[in-house]
């Protein structure tokens, strides 16, 4: 599995997804974000099935990135049934960033079983 690309597909990909997303936010200009780039590539091939892994360019994206109140780079974002469940700031190493995506992961029944139709309609405006 390879990390998808968010440009003007955010509600689709990212909020109506079925699936656990975990976003990660960065711009090419950035050299923790392009360290942390192939640790997070390589960690999505140990979830696939579970989890979605997005990208969204900074620069290009800036609405975005400001909705999701984004303040530095990079940051990885958890998303479960379109609520932002969690997150991560700065470079990590592959086995940490395996632990934190573990313990986000194991909050994912509780956020589901939270989730109603009206939650899911209130969080996307």
């Amino acid at each position: 599995m390879t990390t998808i690309e968010i440009s003007d597909d955010w509600q689709d990909k990212v909020i109506s997804s079925k699936n656990p997303v975990i976003v990660e936010f960065w711009a090419p200009w950035c050299p923790w974000c392009m360290k942390l780039m192939p640790v997070f590539e390589e960690v999505s091939k140990q979830y696939e099935g579970k989890l979605v892994f997005a990208k969204v360019n900074v620069e290009e994206h800036e609405d975005i990135a400001q909705t999701n109140g984004v303040m530095g780079i990079p940051v990885l974002k958890m998303f479960c049934d379109g609520r932002n469940i969690g997150e991560l700031v700065g470079y990590m190493t592959k086995e940490k960033l395996v632990s934190e995506l573990d313990k986000m992961l194991a909050a994912i029944p509780a956020c589901i079983q939270q989730s109603s139709s009206l939650s899911k309609e209130v969080s996307v405006k």
